[in-house]
Formats: C-alpha cells, structure tokens, sequence
C-alpha cells in the first residue's frame, strides 16, 4: 500500500514539475513577445514566484519518491532506466537551476524599467536568449525521463 501512496505522490509532482515548467514558459513566453515592461514586470514575478512554490518543491519530491519506489520494488538500480530517467532528471536540473537565476535578473530589469520609466536593458534580451535555450533541453530531457518511467526499457533503442 505505501508502494501505491508513493506512486501517486510521485505522478502528481511530475504532473505538477512538468505542467507548471511548460506553463510559466508559455508565460514568461507570451509576455517576452509583447516588449511591453508593463507586461513583463508582472508577469515575470509571477513566473518567479510559481517555480519556486511548484516546481521547487516537486523537484524535491521527485527523487525521493522515485528512489523509495525503486527500493520497495526491489529494481536493481543498475537497470537502464533507471540511471536513463536520473540522468535526464539531472539534466534537466542543471537547466532549471540557470533559468530561475535568469529568470530572476529578467524580472529585475523589468520591475527596474517599469519604475525609472526606462527602456527594457539590451541585457534582459540576451538572458531571454539563454532561458529560452535552457528551457530546451529541460524539456527534453524531461519527456525522455517520462519515456523511460512508463516504458521501463533496457536500452533506449
């Protein structure tokens, strides 16, 4: 039963680490295309303020359910999909990290510009350009690890 109680956390925190991940991109997104700093201001904090809350706490989760499933079910943790799914947890870690603290910087130079009445800085648009190719491989990596948990294959081909 505990088994089962795990599973579930284990689902929703993924639902809630991928869903809020592609959610507050989309946003964070749409509110770049607009070049309005009214916009990006707040939207921006918004964005901030949710990965930390959501995406925070399910990347905590996520290993620690993972890994105490894997030991109640008795899988060898030298299974491929197992390192494959952690690996491309890890990945996307090592993405996400970067894009909170580029996140952050942007919502600065926004809130910044908003209240000097000033131009968006030439550098907010060069660390949109590194969020928005972090956020690739994070997304890949990330559907890859989804793959690897459903399917459980011994090889990736």
């Amino acid at each position: 039963m505990l088994y089962l109680w795990l599973k579930m956390i284990h689902i929703i925190s993924s639902t809630i680490l991928f869903g809020t991940g592609i959610g507050t991109a989309c946003t964070m997104l749409w509110a770049h295309l607009t070049r309005d700093k009214n916009i990006i201001a707040p939207t921006a904090r918004y964005v901030v303020f949710a990965d930390w809350i959501f995406t925070t706490s399910s990347g905590i989760i996520q290993p620690i359910t993972g890994f105490w499933m894997v030991s109640l079910a008795g899988y060898s943790m030298s299974a491929f999909w197992i390192w494959g799914a952690f690996a491309g947890y890890l990945i996307s870690a090592f993405c996400w990290f970067p894009v909170v603290y580029l996140q952050m910087k942007m919502r600065d130079f926004a809130v910044h510009a908003v209240e000097n009445n000033a131009a968006l800085p030439l550098i907010y648009y060069r660390y949109f350009k590194y969020w928005f190719c972090l956020g690739l491989p994070a997304f890949i990596s990330l559907m890859i690890v989804f793959y690897l948990m459903t399917f459980k294959p011994a090889t990736f081909f």
